[in-house]
């Protein structure tokens, strides 16, 4: 039996691989399993140390205290990532992607792609036929006033601290938003011991109506069961409050008190941590960086990229599967990543479009089980607008550079048609998160103002390097001519950036 192959010092890599699978969460665990079984050599790039990504995060770490306490969906994660080291994958764990680009030729056609990678101060350019971008999701921004205070912070990073360093926050901590993962860290954080003063559900009354139409098909799926178990959970342990219409933190230097608004009575309570979430997005920040062609998804609320039945994007070579082409849970993406790696396999040819089709038959037929009653969870936890394009003027929205709704909305007036020429007054979404904490608020922002969809907006062009890169990582590639056109083009774009 084969077994992953780890390599902490990307100096250790190959030149070139057949496929590379960025992101090690179930959609990149699973394709990058897959593919392997069919001869493909490949290689795996995740920022972790070990795998599992946000959802299954220390999943090989975990003991039997943290299956009771993260519960029985986080522990099916054992099976994926078990199955990925049995593998002959090539793993990078504790590596960063920040580029790909077209490999070429000597007659300048397009044969694969090259992947920069860096780990422990050294960079690389690996080459492969295949990418398949497995990087998930990202919290939707939930910009109100006080946001910045120290004491608020994302649901999701609260997640990250408990599976990965067991972390249970102290003192008294309010959880506030909408979707199914508020409800499911209020339990796990319940669970921990952590002292869950209230959850504040600001899920809009009318989405219930909206909801109706779809849930004959939400009543067979299999979110019924866990979503009760864990509605019943949290209402029994803590205090829940729903309808909730505004909400604000507020303090002088630090979150003293939380203030909100429902059924039209303000209420306060002190707190000493706030946790804000209002769903998930698709990450597109590597796929708008390469040029893949997006879409607004009316039914999310977010930018998409186009794929094909076998997850291919507009841009021929580079895969989506997971949570970064659509949300669907962490089932759904497990079934995408296979699917993705079949799609790979075939196009390298080392499987007939018959086999293809016939291993990807179950697949397909578990995705649709487990993904059946996903429109009821769309429409009903869709945030309200008031929570996702701030009234409150001085709400600020970009973090990185401190940029007001205020600020936004005063320069579309003064000619900003779009989020790429607003960096001309702002600077906004040119900070060290390129647009993660603020750039669906832009554009939606940007759209309300001109009265016009977020379609027509769009969203940041953004440019590689997608993470930061610092320049001695940079100065660390071997000087073959790709490296440095990639050297030239990174720091041309990022001067261009900065000059915008």
């Amino acid at each position: 039996m084969t077994s992953a192959h780890a390599h902490r010092d990307v100096k250790d890599l190959a030149e070139s691989y057949d496929v590379i699978v960025i992101g090690a969460g179930p959609a990149g665990l699973s394709a990058a399993t897959t593919v392997s079984t069919f001869g493909a050599q490949t290689l795996l790039v995740d920022e972790n140390q070990t795998p599992g990504g946000q959802i299954y995060r220390s999943i090989l770490l975990a003991q039997a205290a943290d299956r009771r306490r993260l519960g029985g969906d986080y522990w099916r994660g054992r099976e994926i990532a078990e199955a990925f080291t049995r593998s002959g994958v090539h793993y990078a764990p504790a590596t960063t992607a920040w580029s790909i680009g077209p490999q070429h030729d000597e007659q300048g056609q397009v044969i694969g792609h090259e992947v920069g990678v860096s780990a422990n101060g050294t960079a690389r350019l690996i080459r492969a036929k295949q990418v398949v971008l497995a990087t998930g999701a990202l919290e939707r921004p939930f910009p109100i006033p006080g946001w910045t205070l120290p004491g608020v912070m994302t649901a999701g990073a609260a997640q990250i601290a408990l599976k990965s360093s067991g972390l249970i926050p102290e003192g008294r901590v309010v959880i506030a938003g909408t979707g199914p993962l508020l409800y499911l860290l209020a339990a796990q954080l319940i669970d921990a011991g952590a002292d869950v003063s209230a959850v504040l559900d600001t899920t809009p009354k009318e989405n219930w109506l909206k909801a109706l139409r779809h849930v004959p098909a939400f009543l067979v799926s299999p979110y019924v069961a866990k979503g009760l178990r864990l509605l019943r959970k949290v209402h029994r342990r803590t205090k829940v409050v729903r309808w909730v219409s505004a909400l604000s933190a507020e303090g002088a230097g630090m979150l003293k008190e939380i203030v909100w608004i429902a059924d039209g009575q303000e209420h306060r309570m002190t707190a000493d941590l706030l946790l804000l979430h209002q769903g998930v997005v698709p990450n597109i920040n590597f796929s708008n960086a390469i040029g893949c062609k997006h879409a607004w998804d009316e039914m999310q609320l977010a930018f998409r990229p186009w794929i094909d039945d076998w997850y291919e994007t507009s841009v021929a070579g580079i895969a989506i599967a997971g949570d970064g082409a659509g949300i669907r849970g962490a089932d759904a993406a497990a079934l995408q990543g296979s699917l993705a790696g079949l799609g790979c396999a075939g196009r390298l040819g080392l499987i007939g479009s018959d086999d293809r089709d016939r291993h990807a038959a179950p697949l397909k037929a578990q995705l649709a089980e487990v993904t059946r009653g996903r429109n009821f969870l769309d429409t009903l936890y869709q945030p309200s607008r008031s929570f996702r394009i701030p009234q409150n003027p001085d709400t600020i929205v970009c973090r990185c550079e401190e940029v007001s709704a205020g600020k936004v909305r005063e320069s579309v007036r003064a000619g900003a048609i779009g989020p790429n020429q607003m960096k001309v007054f702002l600077r906004s979404g040119m900070g060290p998160c390129q647009g993660r904490f603020c750039g669906l608020t832009v554009t939606e922002l940007i759209a309300d103002e001109r009265n016009v969809s977020p379609e027509k907006i769009g969203y940041y062009r953004l440019r590689f390097p997608i993470k930061p890169l610092k320049l001695r990582e940079l100065a660390s590639l071997p000087q073959s001519d790709s490296a440095k056109i990639a050297v030239l083009a990174d720091l041309a774009d990022t001067h261009h950036s900065k000059s915008q």
